[in-house]
């Protein structure tokens, strides 16, 4: 045997003791094991002591474990790796609970029927009735107020990365910025004002227009940080190409960036879908299916939850019928998102080898 194979087989002087790759989970699962001990020893109720409890003692145990075996330094990248996790861990156990909550209540009374049917002639405290004039009535507002917003969102953004410069784009900026942080119920306020001065009734395009005013900060400000990671050399090669500035934005760095202004836009939506003062305002309500959002009032399914909610004092029909329509939401909401992640996959450019 070559003295080479045989150094191979020889341990490492520099390397170190380390823990196993299952350590970690030991590691967990005993730190679960003594805070529920702990827990019920102290007569802790509460499961979000018990978890609280846990994490705490999985980041001391390891530090210990892995200070004593690796080393204070590797142990210190444990403890950081470990609050990490923790952190994630905090982060989705709301979320689970909630889509959990929502699902296991929602499902009661969420079928065709009721996805198809308007509350119509059903008081709230009967069963029956349905969302269908909620669906329709979303859709046309959240839908138009997209269509306005989308586009002066993703324009003032280009010109903000491409042409912007001096006082009047430091303005915009400004702008742009302070709209970001409007409540919802200033935005319905500033188009209920209009609203009374032209002595209009409420409607579904009303609305629309106080979810635009939310909508397009939000795009803008995804939009402009989108473009900004399209590399200058792109640009640079394109116009080196004699191709026009304008015909450059509009063939390589917009699909270049497509992906990330779909998804920004998406998330625009999700902002605005759940909105209920703006629409409280401005559309009123509606318990009869109106298709038409430019007269009369509408429902949406944000206001109709509120509603229902809050007739169900003593009436479990409502109680239920808020809780599908929260799911229905919630699905609206996923809906919309699967859609925008495939069309960003169908629009990016292709990467060849």
């Amino acid at each position: 045997m070559s003295n080479a194979a045989i150094a191979d087989k020889r341990p490492s002087a520099l390397r170190g003791a380390s823990l196993p790759k299952w350590s970690p989970w030991a590691i967990a699962a005993g730190s679960v094991a003594v805070a529920i001990g702990i827990s019920l020893a102290a007569g802790f109720d509460s499961k979000i002591q018990w978890g609280l409890l846990s994490g705490l003692i999985f980041l001391v145990a390891t530090y210990g474990i892995a200070a004593r075996v690796e080393g204070r330094r590797q142990a210190k990248d444990r403890i950081a790796t470990g609050l990490v996790w923790v952190a994630f861990l905090l982060a989705v156990v709301p979320l689970v609970s909630l889509v959990w909550t929502t699902v296991s209540r929602g499902v009661k009374v969420l079928d065709i029927y009721f996805l198809t049917h308007s509350m119509g002639i059903v008081a709230d405290a009967q069963p029956g009735g349905g969302v269908y004039h909620a669906i329709i009535g979303s859709l046309e507002q959240v839908g138009l107020a997209t269509i306005i917003a989308a586009p002066i969102g993703i324009l003032t953004a280009v010109y903000l990365v491409e042409y912007g410069r001096g006082k009047l784009s430091r303005a915009v900026t400004f702008f742009v910025d302070v709209m970001t942080g409007v409540p919802s119920i200033v935005a319905g306020l500033f188009i209920l004002s209009l609203m009374l001065i032209f002595e209009m009734e409420p409607f579904g395009f009303a609305g629309s227009l106080a979810l635009a005013i939310l909508m397009m900060p939000v795009v803008v400000r995804s939009t402009e940080e989108m473009l900004k990671l399209v590399p200058n050399e792109l640009r640079e090669a394109s116009l080196a190409l004699g191709v026009p500035k304008w015909r450059t934005i509009l063939k390589v760095v917009l699909p270049t960036s497509i992906g990330g202004i779909t998804t920004g836009v998406m998330l625009a939506i999700a902002r605005i879908a759940g909105e209920t003062a703006p629409v409280l305002l401005l559309v009123f309500g509606n318990r009869y299916i109106n298709n038409n959002p430019f007269e009369g009032a509408q429902q949406s399914l944000p206001l109709y939850i509120y509603q229902q909610y809050a007739q169900s004092a003593g009436a479990n029909a409502a109680y239920d019928r808020a809780w599908a329509a929260s799911l229905t939401l919630i699905a609206f909401v996923m809906i919309l998102n699967l859609v925008a992640r495939g069309i960003a996959r169908w629009k990016a450019p292709k990467s060849g080898r």
